[in-house]
């Protein structure tokens, strides 16, 4: 199956390298040379271009693709990106990525998105859930066990609090996907900071998780 994936941030390249694991073609587009880096999705194809565009989505031959997946921050370029891709490549399926819960109820076949993924709807799981400060809780694992979603909740004496996410030496592998704070949730950016209170959300390694909870909540966690 070939896939096409819009956005080759943390999220897209986390797709990427699981639906790669699992004998799939993959082609990441990001418009940001900053996003573009090769070196950590080897496997993958790359292309450096605007999914908004019509001409981009041409070069991506998305006429030959079986699923398109929006998984941009922005919500406006994912259903740009799902509409072209089912209205004038004829992408059997597309996945749209929803960052803010007010645009969820966009996110429909109408606009040419057959699945939508809400990670607001996923937080709101989060924030039911009694989960103790500075302890991993895991989500879910992805298909074939090699990779989980897992939750933390920032304590206040983690030696991160008000640092910038992209000073933090995650494990191999791993990568902060979503910070919720305050009901928002935020895109993580290197220079976005976490806080404490904060609930972050990690793709990582199974075999990593014990080291990412020392890392993170070390007097929680000596070890």
């Amino acid at each position: 199956m070939r896939v096409a994936i819009a956005g080759a941030g943390a999220v897209g390249r986390s797709i990427a390298r699981e639906l790669i694991e699992n004998g799939h073609e993959v082609l990441l587009i990001d418009k940001s040379p900053s996003s573009i880096h090769p070196e950590r999705v080897p496997d993958a194809e790359w292309l450096l271009a605007d999914s908004c565009e019509l001409s981009s989505l041409e070069e991506a031959r998305l006429d030959k693709c079986d699923v398109v997946i929006a998984a941009t921050g922005d919500d406006k370029a994912n259903l740009v990106t799902a509409l072209l891709a089912k209205t004038e490549f004829g992408v059997p399926r597309t996945v749209g990525r929803v960052n803010h819960p007010n645009n969820e109820w966009l996110f429909t076949e109408a606009w040419g998105v057959d699945v939508n993924v809400s990670t607001p709807r996923i937080m709101s799981a989060l924030v039911e859930e009694a989960v103790t400060v500075g302890d991993l809780v895991r989500l879910f694992t992805f298909r074939q066990g090699n990779a989980n979603l897992v939750e933390m909740t920032l304590p206040a004496d983690s030696p991160f609090v008000g640092k910038a996410s992209g000073l933090i030496p995650l494990p191999e592998n791993c990568a902060l996907v979503t910070i919720l704070r305050d009901g928002q949730v935020y895109v993580p950016t290197p220079e976005q900071p976490v806080e404490s209170g904060d609930e972050l959300l990690f793709v990582v390694p199974a075999e990593a998780e014990d080291a990412l909870e020392r890392l993170l909540a070390p007097a929680a966690h000596p070890g």
